[in-house]
């Protein structure tokens, strides 16, 4: 097998904020492929950075009182540290905000632009008049104009689902300052997307994206494709446009061309070529790990824009799902959305590895974190199947001088463990992890039965045996060693605590050729204990203390500066109405029977509610905080009696009732008892 050369990188966190379980998911899949890789003997390079530029950095360092440099710096420091406590590997971690950043960025843009797929033209926005600056639509607030819903974006209604321009708002107001926007008009810089339509269908279609991210992508081909806005104005923090004064790349510009700015600074320290992985015609492979949230910036724009450059494209791009934890979404109020930090507080991060790679494949499916089976899959496991072989074998070899047998007793079976390791291979090169380790707890079942049918703690006790008993342990001991050497690159902290028990030198793929025979090794210590759900208890309340902590500072931060605080932070209460209108509003108990994800929506689930005479569909903005799995056979609180709407997605057929604050929105449920069609007074 010859030496691949392999650049991998993970999205880059945004430097704005902690990373939680949610990020992890995809650095920890990112560095057990990478560890898989460099165990083979290839030469693979893992690069990452911050995200560093944008408003709400800016935004943020205002309110800090900090400079946006001191804010991402402080950021990059915390990052990398979370990152370190769960293993996950760099060869090099860096900031977009960087001058190797600045000048690739001005190359690619100055390469289109010359090639003619730069394009200007006037476009009206929102203008903050008070913080003097153009607002994204997430930074406007108002009166959804479909369904009256206060306090909802400038792009869509996360209660009624609808979309519609910030210029259609009711009420529309400033998120930053409370102003109310002026509409201004402004030149924008456009790159001509359209123009790269037959390079990306093709593109689109090759083995560089999973199945069903290619078949979503080509939604955007029926649609058609439009020019992509690369320019910010002033103030914005981020790099200037070359021949534009006042006019910044849009931080989704340089945000993936910091892969490269990442790869070239630790080229320039390890000197490597870099122009041997990004060139036209490389032999190199080059991919990337992302979330289904951001795939249309790294299928679409970023192959464009590397192909209007000549640059080379991606050899693939590999998308995963979401995290949710007890099937439903993160949740702050209920203490699921968990820093690492907080973890790694309570728990061993590698019980998450572990626990992670155990339900990953290379599909792009969400993944629960179920917090009973994930205590119960790494104490069945880790605990219980493969640390407790080295735990049962290492105390009679140690007694025999601590040396295993000149001879293996069980040769083929340890034969097959060692072939067991191709399939393994193939596995985790096609990211089905989760497969991998179904294979590799087989090989481990197998082992801890044979260790039982032998049962040298009896033989032990027989005058004479101390051969078998040394033969027994010590052909444990091998199928040990095979078993930490498959799973070295998901949890890497224990298989070097056993490479120092077993006195080896290398744990890479190759080296469980060798069988241990008449090998030392040391005195064994506890690998891995039990996870303790007492502990995942600790970790959940500690996180609902997180947010508390969190809200203070910043409400602290807010006060500190003047003309930012949000005015949005609480919620008036509505105009009063008469009761003959309030009883004309006819509320049922619903039960859902099915609930499902709405192609082509971020923020829509679509319901079947059974209202006793009859089922209603309703479409509900509340996809950010629930799985459709964690719905099934809940009961609610519908409005029966709205008129029937049409909607892009179909025809909703009533309201569910929810709740919402700054931690996410929440179905309204009935007490235990009502029974659906039940009308609420």
């Amino acid at each position: 097998m010859s030496a691949r050369k392999i650049l991998v990188t993970s999205a880059l966190p945004y430097a704005n904020g902690s990373i939680h379980l949610g990020h992890l998911l995809e650095y920890i899949q990112t560095d057990i492929w990478v560890r898989f890789q460099k165990s083979r003997g290839h030469e693979c390079h893992y690069v990452c950075a911050d995200d560093a530029h944008g408003t709400a950095i800016m935004l943020r360092a205002e309110q800090e009182g900090v400079t946006p440099e001191q804010l991402i710096a402080r950021v990059n420091a915390e990052h990398q540290a979370d990152f370190a406590r769960f293993g996950v590997g760099f060869d090099n971690y860096y900031s977009t905000h960087s001058e190797e950043n600045r000048i690739h960025s001005e190359r690619i843009y100055t390469k289109l632009r010359d090639a003619g797929h730069i394009a200007t033209r006037d476009i009206d926005q929102m203008f903050d008049p008070v913080k003097g600056l153009f607002l994204a639509d997430r930074f406007i607030k108002g009166t959804c104009p479909n369904c009256h819903a206060d306090d909802q974006y400038g792009d869509n209604c996360e209660v009624c689902g609808s979309a519609y321009t910030p210029a259609e708002l009711i009420n529309p107001v400033s998120a930053i300052s409370g102003a109310t926007p002026e509409v201004r008009s402004s030149t924008h810089y456009f790159f001509k997307l359209p123009d790269f339509e037959a390079f990306l269908k093709e593109w689109t279609r090759s083995e560089s994206l999973q199945p069903q991210i290619s078949n979503k992508l080509q939604e955007w081909f029926e649609a058609g494709l439009n020019d992509w806005d690369i320019s910010r104005d002033a103030p914005y923090f981020g790099f200037e446009i070359p021949d534009a004064p006042g006019k910044y790349f849009y931080v989704w510009v340089d945000a993936p061309i910091g892969y490269l700015a990442s790869f070239q600074n630790l080229c320039e320290r390890e000197s490597i070529d870099f122009d041997s992985y990004w060139q036209k015609d490389s032999d190199a492979e080059v991919y990337h790990f992302i979330g289904k949230d951001i795939v249309y910036f790294h299928a679409l724009f970023w192959p464009a824009m590397l192909e209007g450059a000549g640059l080379r494209t991606p050899t693939g791009v590999n998308c995963h799902g979401f995290v949710t934890v007890n099937g439903a979404k993160m949740s702050k109020s209920r203490g699921t959305f968990i820093k690492a930090e907080t973890y790694a507080q309570f728990l061993n991060p590698e019980y998450l590895r572990y626990y992670f790679a155990a339900k990953l494949s290379s599909r792009v499916d969400d993944l629960d974190l179920n917090l009973e089976d994930f205590a119960a899959r790494v104490n069945a496991d880790l605990v219980g199947k493969v640390v407790n072989i080295a735990s049962r074998c290492a105390g009679f070899i140690k007694k025999q001088g601590g040396t295993l047998s000149p001879r293996c007793a069980e040769p083929e079976r340890v034969q097959r463990f060692i072939d067991a390791g191709d399939a393994i291979a193939e596995d985790f090169e096609a990211r089905e992890f989760g497969r991998a380790v179904r294979r590799i707890m087989e090989l481990a079942d197998e082992a801890n039965t044979y260790i039982n049918d032998q049962a040298p703690w009896v033989l032990a006790k027989e005058a004479g045996r101390e051969q078998d008993v040394l033969d027994i342990c010590s052909v444990g001991i091998n199928l040990f060693r095979q078993l930490v050497v498959y799973l070295a690159p998901i949890v890497p902290a224990l298989a070097e605590e056993a490479r120092v028990f077993m006195n080896l030198t290398t744990l890479g793929w190759n080296s469980r050729s060798d069988v241990l025979l008449n090998h030392p090794i040391e005195k064994f210590k506890p690998l891995m204990t039990r996870v303790e759900m007492d502990k995942i208890d600790q970790m959940i309340e500690v996180s609902k203390e997180d947010l508390a902590v969190e809200k203070k500072l910043k409400e602290d931060a807010a006060a500190k500066s003047e003309g930012t605080a949000s005015p949005l932070i609480s919620e008036p209460l509505a105009a009063e109405i008469k009761f003959d209108d309030f009883i004309k509003v006819d509320l049922r108990i619903a039960r859902i029977t099915q609930a499902e994800h709405v192609e082509g929506s971020d923020k829509l689930l679509k319901l079947t509610l059974d209202i006793g005479s009859e089922t209603r569909t309703v479409f509900s903005g509340i996809k950010s905080q629930y799985a459709p799995e964690a719905l099934e056979g809940r009961l609610t609180v519908m409005v029966a009696n709205l008129a029937p709407r049409k909607m892009r997605f179909g025809v909703s057929e009533g309201m569910v009732l929810a709740a919402g604050n700054d931690n996410g929105i929440y179905l309204l449920s009935p007490d235990s008892g009502a029974e659906p069609g039940q009308r609420v007074t």
